[in-house]
């Protein structure tokens, strides 16, 4: 298991790297996320529609870059409601200061969940 440094789960973005469902390249995109132990959250606003969401769907395999180190990792759209709590509230918390009632925006109460699970930094 790998877990974050202090500075990683606190940093205000990180940069996911895909492999392209099509060409088979890596993309790579800057975006919010939460960190929690070995899992990063992160939540997309276009759904299933957004290119790095397809590129998950089609290969799992992703990095995560957090300041300056890349840590490899299994992506999923979260399909349980427990799972998709923790990621709503984790990115609320962090980024609304979040910490109780109503989640606080409707991109928070709607964008859809995706769970990596870090295997290595």
């Amino acid at each position: 298991m790998t877990t974050m440094t202090q500075s990683q789960t606190e940093a205000s973005v990180c940069y996911l790297e895909t492999i392209g469902r099509v060409s088979g390249n890596p993309h790579q995109i800057e975006i919010w996320f939460a960190a929690d132990g070995d899992t990063v959250w992160m939540l997309s606003g276009g759904m299933d529609r957004s290119d790095w969401v397809k590129n998950i769907l089609g290969n799992p395999a992703v990095r995560v870059r957090i300041l300056d180190q890349w840590l490899a990792g299994a992506a999923t759209v979260v399909d349980n409601p427990d799972d998709d709590q923790r990621a709503r509230e984790c990115i609320a918390r962090k980024y609304y200061h979040w910490t109780a009632g109503p989640l606080p925006t409707d991109w928070t109460r709607t964008a859809l969940p995706i769970k990596i699970r870090i295997s290595s930094g």
